[in-house]
């Protein structure tokens, strides 16, 4: 990878981090709100459920933003975690955040479906 390449998914990240973290200070929709009628209550337990839902998603991806930041930092950006071979470069354009090839993401998907133990590092942190 280039050191053109290396800054311009640094750029992203840090963009990432910076959006994603402003985005988990946004608390507002998890205020839990009184109303006597029932329909009000579940349409406000529904959208807590919606939001708590995003900020638990936003949160995990501020951590795979922050780990891929880090593996920058120690120059195996670029390098899945689990079979250290290279990251394909369109996959670390769509998934600039990705710690697994494609092979090694799809083993790890599949044991984290059937609870298998003997998977890939599964999300190094």
């Amino acid at each position: 990878m280039t050191k053109t390449e290396l800054n311009t998914f640094r750029r992203i990240l840090e963009n990432s981090q910076t959006d994603l973290g402003n985005g988990n200070r946004n608390r507002e929709a998890l205020v839990i709100e009184t109303s006597p009628d029932d329909l009000d209550r579940i349409q406000h337990a529904s959208e807590r459920d919606y939001a708590m839902g995003n900020l638990e998603r936003n949160s995990s991806r501020l951590r795979e933003v922050r780990a891929a930041l880090g593996r920058m930092d120690e120059g195996t950006f670029g390098i899945c975690v689990s079979c250290d071979e290279s990251i394909n470069l369109k996959r670390l354009a769509a998934v600039p955040w990705a710690s697994f090839c494609i092979a090694c993401q799809e083993l790890a998907d599949r044991a984290q479906k059937t609870g298998e133990i003997d998977a890939p590092l599964v999300m190094a942190a």
